[in-house]
């Protein structure tokens, strides 16, 4: 059996070294390299560089070639070193080829060393040859002459060249120069050209005006195109009038997939990396998100051992580990190993969120090689936004999470938003999107908008939607008057649903339609450090007041900033918008004005942000959907295409400018001023001494509530008022009462 078994294994080996000869190497090599890519789950690769695996089977096919045309026979190769197979690469079956079939097979043999260097090193291959090819352009036609056109061919012999000649230092000049230039007379039809000229100048000139006039009548003419694409189809929902705007005014983005392997990579290289400070841990879970990839890191043991020496029956020392006790490593291990792990992962900076909140694990999350863009589309035909929608119309899509999850909410139920963020950072664009979610599914007897745009370019854009109570407001002046406004309407509201017997506004708005309803109220304000900077006292009382009383009636506040300061997001204001967005920030410090916490100075800017709903404890992160602006101006054009005669109780055409309750012509009163009143009846000549001493308080408010008291007095007494010295008075701090 065994010689058999061995005449079979022989005549198999013959046979196929008859075939391939010792092309068996290139075979045996190429199954090695397939089954260690496959060990070590790297098969992408193949797809990743194709194209050098391709010029691989190029080169091995020369060399096979190559060993095809070497005429060596014996037993084990009868048919050269090649085999059957080389000889059928380089074109030459027969054993003895002639001097023809040798030219062909080295021919074949160059074309496929020239094929591997082209899929290997394309750009350089491609250089190679346009640099051959021009070398060779320049050798068989030859330089161009740069000679001038007319020029004589014939040059003349040295011998007749005459010397150069040697000039003075001062060269004469030409006779006809040396005359007075006198200038040309102009013929009568040479004036009539330049008169045409000068004519064609100015109607062009005109013609430029022209079209700086006609830039409305082209607006109006695109207006008029978005209108014929998107609001002449019969697919469209109608409500009350109004037709609602499709979903296919957005763009999509494609979505960009990322590589299993490189996750998997990067999770051993966490692991790795904490094993190598002495924590042991394990990924369980691999969440990859549009922007950041998040592992799920589970904690291992810390156990301690300790050594038994005994002796064995021949009387030798034995050690023997016995364990001792196992304990569940601690979250802040790891949390104190964050930079490291960013520097092992060559990351510019990573987020530990310790613990995931429902998860029994540690979530690191790593910025991904490439981002995707999250497009706010493809947050709204998620079935989440849907079924959001179907129940309330003030849905906003915000993006996505860290897992790639959709992420909506409900302006009701936040009911304010407070939105921060360093210059670049996003916060523009939220907004942007946030007013576009609210445009896609509520029509202007459903909701109207105020905007304030201080920056006077972000959100002018949307003067000509009919959801605007008012234009938008760019002057501080008006913005303050606007939100007083606000209280007021805020107050009526709460008389009509006392009337009507309903506690919020959907009791109020069940068994109404169209303008009978009462809509909801969006005040989106751009920029607050520039409104705290104007009026700091009234904007923040204001704002506090909307913000506790204003959500039954329907009135809700969009508040960005990009000044997270404690003068411009204060406490009260931080207490009464429980919902918060921060986007990147420069510092700690910014990340826990905003959120109360760390964190935000670690995302990495364009649309990362972290999100904090109110029944949350920790903030989510989210890359936010973008919007261009190409979709703002059609969904625009849109609704401007519809536009309305607005009801007349909504019209703001001049916004209420009374001072404020508790103020002196605009300017904040002090509480004691009464009491100053009453002792300036009592006493003929009251000082700023007299009212320190009387009231109980110190010299420098005493000072300005003497300046206040001579004010209101001479308002009584019909005088003149000094407006220089009605100034706010802000309760120092640290003022201590007698």
């Amino acid at each position: 059996l065994v010689a058999i078994f061995h005449n079979e294994v022989n005549t198999f080996f013959l046979s196929v070294f008859e075939d391939i000869g010792w092309g068996l190497v290139f075979i045996a090599a190429a199954i090695v390299i397939l089954a260690v890519l496959i060990w070590r789950h790297n098969l992408n690769l193949l797809q990743r560089y194709w194209n050098r695996w391709l010029g691989g089977i190029f080169f091995v096919l020369a060399v096979w070639g190559i060993l095809s045309l070497i005429q060596y026979q014996n037993a084990l190769t009868p048919n050269g070193l090649g085999g059957s197979f080389g000889r059928v690469i380089v074109g030459s079956p027969p054993l003895n080829p002639s001097a023809m079939e040798i030219f062909l097979g080295v021919l074949c043999i160059f074309g496929f060393t020239i094929a591997g260097f082209l899929f290997t090193l394309p750009l350089q291959s491609f250089n190679f040859l346009k640099s051959l090819v021009i070398w060779l352009y320049s050798l068989i036609i030859g330089k161009p002459t740069r000679k001038i056109p007319g020029q004589d061919k014939k040059q003349p012999s040295q011998h007749i060249i005459q010397p150069r000649p040697q000039y003075e230092s001062k060269p004469r000049l030409p006779p006809e120069m040396e005359q007075p230039l006198v200038p040309p007379e102009i013929s009568k039809s040479t004036r009539r050209l330049i008169e045409a000229a000068e004519k064609a100048a100015e109607l062009k000139k005109a013609a430029r005006s022209a079209d700086t006039i006609s830039t409305d009548q082209n607006l109006r003419q695109v207006a008029a195109d978005v209108w014929k694409k998107y609001g002449q189809s019969g697919d469209l929902v109608e409500i009350e009038g109004w037709q609602l705007p499709p979903i296919d005014i957005l763009d999509t983005s494609p979505e960009v997939q990322f590589s299993e392997a490189d996750n998997l990579q990067r999770a051993n290289l966490i692991v790795d990396t904490l094993a190598s400070y002495g924590v042991d841990a394990k990924v369980v879970q691999i969440n990859a998100g549009p922007t950041v990839t998040q592992f799920g890191v589970e904690p291992g043991w810390d156990t301690k051992y300790k050594e038994i020496k005994e002796r064995d029956r021949d009387g030798n020392i034995q050690i023997r580990r016995e364990e001792i006790s196992r304990t569940r490593v601690k979250v802040e291990r790891i949390n104190s190993l964050a930079n490291d792990l960013a520097l092992a992962l060559a990351a510019p900076t990573i987020r530990i969120e310790a613990p995931v909140p429902g998860k029994s694990y540690i979530g690191v999350e790593v910025p991904n090689m490439t981002s995707d863009m999250v497009s706010l589309r493809g947050v709204v035909e998620t079935s989440a936004f849907q079924k959001l929608v179907s129940k309330s119309r003030m849905a906003l899509a915000l993006g996505k999470g860290a897992g790639g999850e959709s992420i909506s909410a409900d302006l009701t139920k936040m009911p304010h938003l407070l939105v921060a963020g360093a210059t670049g950072s996003g916060k523009t664009v939220c907004l942007n999107t946030i007013i576009c979610c609210l445009l896609m599914n509520n029509t202007p007897n459903d909701v109207r908008f105020i905007l304030i745009d201080p920056k006077r370019v972000e959100l002018t854009q949307y003067n000509s939607i009919p959801h605007l109570a008012t234009p938008v407001i760019v002057d501080t002046e008006r913005a303050l008057g606007a939100l007083r406004w606000l209280c007021q309407e805020m107050e009526q509201r709460y008389k009509k649903l006392a009337t009507a017997g309903a506690r919020h506004i959907e009791g109020y708005n069940k068994d109404k339609t169209g303008i009978d309803k009462m809509p909801y109220l969006v005040l989106i304000i751009d920029e607050l450090a520039d409104l705290m900077m104007a009026g700091y006292d009234e904007v923040e009382t204001n704002l506090c007041r909307l913000a506790q009383l204003a959500r039954a009636t329907g009135i809700h506040l969009v508040v960005a900033t990009q000044r997270p300061s404690v003068d411009v997001v204060t406490g009260l204001i931080k207490a009464n918008f429980p919902t918060r967005i921060s986007f990147a920030v420069t510092s700690q410090v910014d990340s826990r004005t905003i959120l109360d916490g760390a964190g935000a100075e670690k995302l990495l800017g364009r649309g990362d942000m972290l999100y904090m709903p109110t029944e949350a404890a920790k903030p989510k992160r989210l890359q936010g959907c973008f919007l261009s602006d190409a979709e703002i101006e059609r969904l625009v054009y849109f609704w401007g295409g519809q536009r309305k005669e607005e009801p007349d109780n909504l019209k703001i055409e001049t916004l209420v400018a009374t001072a404020p309750s508790g103020t002196i012509d605009g300017h904040r009163r002090d509480p004691l001023l009464e009491q100053a009143k009453e002792l300036a009846r009592q006493h003929e000549e009251v000082s700023t001494s007299f009212l320190q001493r009387r009231l109980h308080i110190g010299y420098p408010r005493a000072a300005r509530l003497k300046e206040q008291l001579d004010a209101v007095l001479a308002q009584e007494e019909g005088g003149p008022v000094n407006e220089d010295i009605m100034e706010s008075v802000d309760e120092e701090e640290g003022e201590e009462e007698i």
